[in-house]
């Protein structure tokens, strides 16, 4: 059956929101997806395509309004019901950053538009804020504390990678209250090097608290960063390009 066509339809800036070639010839089981500068998100099958959002196929990835939608595993994903990874779509919403966390195992963030990683360096003592543009990908080793935040006026796309959980699990993604607590039960560790969670290795959940407590500070010192000048036309034209590449 062929792909239902889309109809483009015009964005805030006069551009038309057309969500990319839609080849009609896709094989049973194979989702291509076009991961627009805007934000949008398409899916597209032997069936037709689809636009995905937060009332379809999406999942709250950690705070409120921002989503998730899985490629590989689930949000039941654990060591103990393992599927080694996993790998999902986030959007991240104007103008907005996740509540400072760290998570159980290596994080991998490929951004697709204009945002930035606050994390912090426990070598220097202090939070780095790292910049990211369209098309660059950091890796986060497991628990060091982090927040990803969206610098532009639009939704922002990522493609997500996780070692080992899924967002239901209890260490995806700890946050400085979880971690407080953590530090306060019985068992917990409120002194000494803080290590990696992993195979039943003690984490000093104090001082993980401290310093996601810093990334908050950070944050609501500084705000979030603002996309330049040069930032905002590369996007302006990045969308340009996204039409001009679209079938019609």
């Amino acid at each position: 059956m062929a792909a239902r066509r889309v109809r483009p339809a015009r964005g805030r800036d006069g551009i038309p929101d057309e969500p990319g070639r839609v080849p009609r010839d896709l094989p049973g089981g194979v989702e291509l997806y076009h991961l627009r500068p805007d934000g949008g998100i398409l899916l597209a099958d032997r069936d037709g395509s689809r636009e995905l959002g937060p009332e379809r196929e999406f999942l709250r990835f950690i705070d409120d309004g921002q989503f998730a939608h899985y490629l590989v595993g689930d949000a039941a994903t654990s060591p103990e019901r393992p599927s080694n990874a996993t790998v999902k779509l986030g959007v991240v919403g104007p103008r907005s950053a996740f509540t400072p966390h760290a998570h159980g195992g290596e994080h991998f963030v490929l951004s697709l538009g204009h945002a930035s990683c606050g994390l912090y360096d426990e070598t220097r003592g202090r939070v780095a804020d790292i910049p990211l543009t369209p098309g660059m990908l950091i890796r986060i080793p497991e628990m060091m504390p982090h927040s990803f935040a969206n610098r532009g006026d639009s939704p922002l796309t990522i493609l997500a990678a996780n070692t080992g959980y899924g967002i239901d699990h209890e260490d995806y993604a700890i946050t400085a209250d979880e971690a407080e607590r953590r530090a306060a039960a019985p068992g917990g560790s409120p002194s000494g090097g803080r290590t990696a969670l992993a195979a039943d290795l003690l984490t000093d959940y104090r001082a993980l608290a401290a310093e996601l407590r810093d990334i908050e500070r950070a944050q609501r010192v500084h705000g979030i960063a603002a996309t330049t000048v040069r930032e905002r036309l590369a996007a302006r034209l990045r969308r340009v390009a996204a039409a001009l590449e679209a079938d019609r």
